[in-house]
C-alpha cells in the first residue's frame, strides 16, 4: 500500500489492528503483558550494570583486605548522625572485632559507635574503563577512602561480594548473548538447510540433532570441558567455554526453524523468490527468516537463561571459568565448604543474581511468544 493510499485511510482506522504493521502489533500486545514488560526493564538494567561494572562497583574483583575475612554484610542507612552531631544522608556502620579464646576465630559485628559516610560518584580505586580511560569515581562508596564498605559481606580473603557479583554480572551475560548468538547463527543455517533442501540432507542434520541431544549434558560438559589446559589462558578458556555451550544449544532452535521453513517453502513468496532466480542463502535470509523473526527473538530470549544456568553449573562444578576470571558460577564455587553454610551465608547472595535475571528472562521471553502471535487473542 503506498504513502498516498494510507493517508486517505481515517486516523481511527489506521491505528486500529487492521491496517497496522507486524512489528507494531506484537508492541501493541507486549505492552499489555505487564510482567513481561517488568522484566525488560530488569534485564536492560542488568545489562547497563554488566555494561558499567567497573563504575557501580565500589572496588575491583581482585581488591582483598586480610583485615575483614568473613565480615557480614553492612546495612545501608538512611539519615542519621555520627558521635560528633555531623548529619549524614547515607551511610554504614563499621565493625568490632571479637577473638575466640577458644577457636581463635576472628567474628566482626556492626559497631553502631562508628559511622561511615556514603555518597555517590565518589572518589576511589583507579581504574581503567572499557580498557581505554583511566578514571577513579565509583557510583556508591565510602566518603573516605580505606574504610570498610561490603554491601554483600566479605569472602575469605576479604574481597567484596558486591564488587565481585557486579563484575561478574559482565561475564556471566555476555556468555549467554555471545552463546546464543552463535547458537542463532547455527541453529538458522542448519535448520533452515534441513527444512529447505529435504531429503537426505534432512536426514543427516536430523539425526546429528537427535545424536546431541541423547548424550547426557553434565558427562558431555565435563569431557569437553576437561579438553580445555587447566593452565590456558582465562580469556582462552572464556571463549572455549562459549563455543562449548554453542556447540551444545543450537539443537532446539535448529528444529524451530525447520519447522517452520517446512510450512513456508511452498508459500507463494517463496516460490516467486526460486522463479525469480534467487539463492538459496538468499531465500533463507531476505524471505523466509524475516517472516518468523519474531519466533526466533521469542526463543532466543529464552535460550538465554538456559546458557547462563549452563556456565553457572560448569563454574560451581569447577570445570568452567576458573579465577581469576569472576563469574557468578565462579563465586558460587566460594560457597561449596561448610563453612560458607554455617557462618558465611552471604556468600550464596550471587546466587540471588542469577534466580533474578533467569526469571526475568523467562518472562519476558513468555511475553514475547505471546506476543509473536499478535492476531491470536
Amino acid at each position: 500500500m503506498t504513502d498516498q493510499a494510507i493517508a486517505l485511510i481515517p486516523e481511527r482506522v489506521r491505528n486500529s489492528d487492521a491496517v497496522a504493521g507486524q512489528w507494531k502489533l506484537i508492541w501493541r500486545r507486549f505492552r499489555r503483558h505487564r510482567l513481561a514488560l517488568g522484566a525488560g526493564v530488569v534485564i536492560l538494567l542488568i545489562y547497563l550494570v554488566a555494561l558499567f561494572a567497573e563504575v557501580i562497583a565500589p572496588v575491583s574483583s581482585q581488591t582483598y583486605d586480610s583485615r575483614y575475612t568473613y565480615a557480614p554484610p553492612q546495612r545501608l542507612k538512611v539519615a542519621g548522625y555520627d558521635t560528633t552531631g555531623q548529619f549524614h544522608l547515607l551511610y554504614v556502620n563499621g565493625y568490632s572485632m571479637k577473638v575466640d579464646p577458644i577457636a581463635l576465630s576472628r567474628t566482626y559485628v556492626p559497631d553502631p559507635a562508628v559511622v561511615i559516610p556514603v555518597g555517590f560518584f565518589v572518589k576511589g580505586e583507579p581504574y581503567r574503563f572499557w580498557g581505554l580511560f583511566d578514571f577513579d569515581r565509583h557510583l556508591i562508596g565510602p566518603a573516605e577512602t580505606g574504610k570498610p564498605f561490603y554491601l554483600f559481606g566479605a569472602d575469605r580473603l576479604g574481597r567484596d561480594v558486591f564488587s565481585r557479583t557486579v563484575h561478574g554480572t559482565r561475564v556471566s551475560m555476555s556468555v549467554g548473548l555471545i552463546g546464543v548468538a552463535i547458537s542463532l547463527v547455527l541453529g538458522i543455517i542448519l535448520g533452515g538447510i534441513s527444512g529447505l533442501y529435504g531429503g537426505w540432507v534432512d536426514d543427516v542434520i536430523q539425526r546429528s540433532i537427535e545424536l546431541i541431544n541423547s548424550i547426557p549434558t553434565i558427562p558431555l560438559w565435563m569431557g569437553l570441558a576437561a579438553a580445555v589446559p587447566i593452565s590456558a589462558d582465562p580469556i582462552l578458556v572464556y571463549l572455549w567455554i562459549t563455543i562449548i555451550l554453542s556447540l551444545i544449544g543450537w539443537t532446539d532452535l535448529a528444529r524451530v526453524v525447520r519447522g517452520r521453513f517446512l510450512s513456508l517453502k511452498t508459500e507463494d513468496f517463496v516460490i516467486a523468490a526460486h522463479l525469480d532466480g534467487c539463492s538459496r542463502m538468499r531465500i533463507i535470509w531476505r524471505h523466509m527468516v524475516p517472516s518468523f523473526m519474531s519466533h526466533i527473538i521469542a526463543s532466543v530470549t529464552l535460550a538465554i537463561p538456559t546458557m547462563i544456568l549452563a556456565e553457572t553449573a560448569l563454574s560451581f562444578l569447577g570445570i568452567g571459568l576458573r579465577p581469576p576470571v569472576v563469574s557468578w558460577g565462579v563465586l558460587l564455587q566460594e560457597a561449596q565448604n561448610i563453612l560458607a553454610v554455617s557462618s558465611a551465608p552471604w556468600l550464596f547472595l550471587p546466587g540471588l543474581a542469577v534466580i533474578v535475571t533467569v526469571l526475568a528472562l523467562n518472562f519476558l521471553g513468555d511475553g514475547l511468544r505471546d506476543a509473536a502471535d499478535p492476531y491470536e487473542y
